[in-house]
């Protein structure tokens, strides 16, 4: 990729940066990513594209392996370094991880986030040995303005099962969900139920769940349940969170 060196990670995941633009899928049956030339297209991307996400699924019952993918950014916001740890669905062990660090590749512009970390996750997901079955996003699907969030866009690129988890909602109303580990009430955007709202920890506040791609949002709940056993956050983004900072701060300046 871009000829970057590559270094075996702890788990047997690689690094290294992404010169080239990623334009082929990870996984099968996705399409191929293109990147947008300016916002306009960026728009029109996201309007065309949102009609063939697959919000009915039902997804994987019971997943062997699952990936979790989050970014990091220097505090300039002119580096980045994107993360995907993939853990054993049973045990919640890492058993796969790989990164890629790199400049943010589009600018920012709410709701468009997806085209800044895509072109970084999707070299990330390409250096994987172990191939995960579902995707978690650190951040939204379908609870997105135009319906179509990091977790629709993954998911349909590489055509796998995937689920935003987003520490704050982006879109959408709701009433507080009981103050038990399980409870959950609907994300509502213009009267459309576009997620949950769902409380992961006993009296700890909730997380904002929706379906990316290949998943019923009933089968993502209680995805994101199976991988909250102690903490508010899944362990697939948090495993993701630590991984991304660590390859930033040994990244050069």
């Amino acid at each position: 990729m871009g000829g970057c060196a590559e270094e075996a990670g702890p788990a047997g995941g690689r690094s290294a940066g992404y010169g080239d633009v990623v334009t082929r899928p990870p996984g099968s049956g996705g399409i191929r990513y293109e990147p947008p030339a300016d916002v306009a297209e960026a728009l029109r991307v996201q309007e065309e594209l949102r009609s063939r996400v697959d919000l009915v699924g039902p997804g994987p019952a019971a997943p062997a392996t699952v990936a979790g993918l989050d970014v990091a950014y220097a505090e300039s916001g002119d580096r980045l370094a994107a993360a995907v740890t993939v853990l054993d669905a049973a045990t919640l062990a890492v058993v796969d991880e790989a990164v890629s660090v790199g400049r943010p590749a589009f600018e920012y512009v709410p709701g468009l986030f997806a085209f800044r970390e895509l072109p970084a996750l999707l070299a990330a997901l390409d250096r994987l040995t172990v191939r995960p079955e579902l995707l978690v996003c650190d951040g939204h699907g379908l609870a997105h303005p135009r319906r179509f969030g990091l977790a629709c866009h993954l998911g349909l690129v590489t055509g796998l099962s995937a689920i935003g988890v987003g520490k704050t909602p982006l879109v959408g109303e709701w009433a507080e969900p009981g103050p038990e580990r399980g409870a959950w009430t609907p994300l509502r955007d213009s009267g459309e139920v576009v997620g949950r709202v769902l409380r992961t920890r006993d009296g700890v506040r909730p997380v904002f769940v929706s379906v990316g791609h290949r998943m019923s949002l009933a089968n993502a709940t209680r995805r994101v349940l199976a991988l909250t056993p102690r903490y508010r956050l899944p362990e697939t983004t948090r495993t993701a969170d630590r991984l991304c900072r660590r390859a930033l701060a040994a990244a050069p300046a």
